[in-house]
């Protein structure tokens, strides 16, 4: 299997700048926008998932998110496999 990174665009000038990065380490990723079903972050099968995001914004205003990827980055903290989330 090879990796992929899924990269949720959040509106930050930097994303391409991460993709660009990614895949000079020789690993396939996407850009798609931050506000995916978490049906696709699922079936997108990826070894990681990165996010650019603009930090000039008040959190009250700024976008989240699939509830997907929040469950998989709070279960990896607690040291289960983020490959087990379903």
């Amino acid at each position: 299997m090879h990796e992929k990174i899924l990269i949720l665009d959040f509106g930050a000038q930097y994303t391409q700048l991460i993709a660009r990065r990614v895949r000079e380490a020789r690993v396939y990723c996407e850009i798609h926008p931050h506000d995916v079903a978490d049906d696709f972050v699922r079936g997108f099968g990826a070894s990681g998932i990165a996010a650019g995001s603009s930090m000039c914004r008040p959190m009250s205003s700024a976008p989240a998110p699939p509830l997907l990827v929040i469950t998989i980055t709070a279960t990896w903290r607690d040291g289960a496999s983020p490959r087990n989330v379903r």
